[in-house]
């Protein structure tokens, strides 16, 4: 069985160090801590806090999970954040990732997710990068094992369309052939 998240939303956290001075709000499921003080736990919410980066997410996964490379879920959302953190594309095993409701505004940030292989469900709406042209098709094609995205499935259609969408940008990379003029 599944261990229940870790909660740690609605508490002003402002930083990964700050997750580390509180305990968990308590859930339906009584959480399980193993002899050194560490979850079991596969998934982690820190939405609705204030955090602004991802600075030391490592060694806070360290210390709060058994196995922090297995982390598969983590809701970020309604934070503060402005970038999509590198930090993130450490955790292979990820599969749900929350970043709706942040200050996000370059699409460009979720190249970074790319080299995410299990990443199902990403939620980005909420930031000001939904505004830009071409969104949804961009990260489904940046991110094309996608199954959900801002909650809502990635039909085979939007798929298609992504790879159609991707492909002038292929033409349009330069060559290292000399033309002949």
């Amino acid at each position: 069985m599944l261990e229940p998240p870790l909660d740690f939303s609605f508490k002003c956290l402002s930083s990964m160090a700050d997750v580390l001075a509180e305990e968990p709000n308590p859930g339906l499921r009584r959480l399980k801590r193993s002899s050194d003080k560490r979850f079991s736990s596969r998934a982690l919410r820190l939405n609705n806090n204030i955090i602004t980066d991802l600075t030391d997410l490592q060694s806070t996964l360290s210390t709060l999970l058994l196995q922090p490379s297995l982390l598969a879920w983590i809701d970020l959302s309604f934070n503060d954040i402005s970038h999509i953190d590198p930090v993130l594309t450490e955790l292979q095993q990820l599969r749900v990732l929350y970043l709706h409701g942040n200050s996000i505004s370059k699409l460009g940030e979720v190249d970074k997710l790319g080299g995410l292989p299990f990443l199902k469900t990403l939620t980005l709406h909420g930031n000001t990068l939904e505004n830009e042209r071409g969104y949804r098709g961009y990260v489904i094609s940046v991110i094309p094992q996608l199954k959900m995205m801002d909650f809502s499935a990635v039909s085979n259609q939007e798929r298609s369309m992504a790879r159609i969408w991707q492909q002038p940008a292929h033409r349009l990379k330069p060559t290292n052939h000399s033309s002949d003029t």
